[in-house]
């Protein structure tokens, strides 16, 4: 709060603007100075989709926008454009000002409106007279039979809830904590234990509020529990809203499963039953179900693999799954009023199990990793596996103190059919090694990055198979 006179001459205060640091807002800028695509920013409502883009509408000389809902005429005017220069004319006549050549960046808003804009792009992009961003909501849901998509003149980043490390920033955490943390992660070693036990207090806020962030706003301004409660219940609310609004057939079972996702992830194995939503379901029969969810952003799902190995997807097995919700404050804010702040005191009473694993997931969607869990009948089930720097890593999150017992992970990691080098059990004590395993508190998910291991440029060195070309040639001539 800063404060300012009133016309008493009194000081009364005033209510800064609170700016929250996206990650994505770096990607965004490289990804203009490096490339003449058009980008399509997808990713679930209230997440912050538009705010970044507006941010990243400073870096240009101009800026314009265009929402296809809240100006349906622009729609309009784009579908009946007949070429290129017919749509840049258009842009130019609703923008209603100059647009400075190789220094403007168009922003469409709402495309799920407007389809032929997406399908246009490549005409655009071609001509190379300005740069576009398009971002909507239900993009997955709405464009996934998208008529013609305009590969290689059009790239597609996905875009997601604050995740801890943001949330941290946005709290006040800066640079070098974070660096101190990441340091540790990569040397193995134990965080400070003073930093250590502030951030699992940290993490256990991040589990009430969540990622979203008119939440984390509302937090930042009031600290007030109830008040985030609110917004977290209306986006609950819009969510439900769109399922009834963009999907006609199936609205009823899809909001079954969404519904059904909080005490889903209470159960022991977290595993998403069908027969709870019908004693003879069928996966088929519900799977348009989840890839709604899915493509909208608002839940992840989680498959099961029957081997540890590399390519994971190769032994996926699609009618079994976890499925968490997109945001841990959502999932929170579903469960019995009162429980946040048992969790941010961390009530031993509570089961922590669910918004343990669910924070994970999200996490490690947030950092392009494709979580899965393994589950063998033999051997037990292991939370989550990923692929991580270029190796299967396990991942076991433990919410309790008993976090050293893990029949399931004992066995795959002493299986010399998987060979795997090194495990991750998330708990709530402090770092440390041992042997195979690293016990790291759950807040270091955030470390963990995805990275490509690949190597950017590659060349074959076919100077031998040169060299027998010309002994062929002259053995030919002889």
């Amino acid at each position: 709060m800063s404060l300012k006179k009133n016309e008493t001459g009194k000081p009364t205060a005033t209510k800064q603007t609170i700016m929250i640091q996206r990650n994505i807002s770096k990607y965004l800028i490289n990804f203009y100075k490096t490339s003449k695509k058009a980008l399509l920013l997808t990713g679930a409502r209230q997440i912050g989709k538009t705010y970044v883009i507006r941010e990243l509408g400073k870096a240009f000389k101009n800026f314009i926008e265009i929402n296809f809902v809240e100006k349906p005429e622009f729609a309009e005017a784009i579908k009946k454009a007949s070429g290129r220069e017919d749509i840049l004319f258009r842009i130019s006549t609703i923008a209603k000002k100059h647009l400075t050549k190789n220094n403007t960046l168009i922003f469409f808003d709402e495309v799920q409106v407007c389809p032929e804009i997406v399908t246009a792009i490549k005409f655009l992009v071609e001509d190379g007279t300005y740069q576009y961003i398009m971002s909507g909501s239900l993009l997955g849901v709405e464009l996934k039979d998208l008529r013609s998509e305009p590969v290689g003149y059009m790239s597609v980043k996905e875009m997601y809830p604050l995740d801890f490390e943001e949330f941290i920033q946005a709290i006040g955490i800066g640079d070098n904590v974070i660096k101190h943390l990441q340091q540790a992660w990569e040397t193995r070693t134990p965080v400070d234990s003073f930093i250590h036990e502030k951030m699992m207090e940290l993490f256990r806020l991040y589990l009430v509020i969540g990622g979203m962030p008119e939440a984390v706003k509302k937090y930042l301004e009031t600290n007030n529990l109830q008040d985030v409660m609110a917004i977290q219940r209306d986006i609950i609310t819009l969510y439900k809203r769109d399922i009834t609004k963009y999907d006609f057939k199936d609205k009823l079972q899809i909001n079954h499963i969404y519904d059904l996702i909080p005490p889903e992830l209470n159960e022991k194995n977290k595993r998403f039953i069908l027969k709870k939503l019908n004693e003879n379901a069928k996966y088929d029969r519900y799977h348009n179900g989840f890839l709604w969810l899915k493509n909208a952003g608002v839940a992840i799902p989680v498959y099961n693999v029957e081997e540890p190995k590399m390519p994971l997807k190769l032994s996926m097995s699609r009618n079994l799954l976890k499925l968490f919700l997109s945001d841990i404050g959502l999932l929170a804010a579903q469960y019995a009023n009162g429980i946040q702040l048992r969790i941010i005191k961390g009530d031993k009473d509570i089961n922590f199990g669910s918004v343990y694993e669910n924070a994970v997931a999200q996490e490690l969607k947030a950092h392009s990793f494709e979580p899965f869990y393994y589950n063998n009948k033999k051997r037990g089930e292991i939370d989550f596996v990923i692929e991580y720097r270029g190796k299967i890593l396990p991942i076991e999150v433990k919410s309790g103190k008993d976090y050293e017992v893990h029949r399931a992970l004992s066995n795959i990691m002493t299986c010399t059919d998987y060979d795997l080098e090194e495990a991750v059990v998330l708990c709530n004590d402090n770092l440390k090694k041992v042997g195979k395993l690293i016990y790291a508190p759950v807040y270091m998910v955030m470390c963990m990055k995805h990275n490509d291991y690949a190597p950017t440029f590659y060349k074959v060195d076919i100077s031998m198979v040169q060299e027998k070309e010309s002994e062929y040639a002259r053995r030919q001539e002889d």
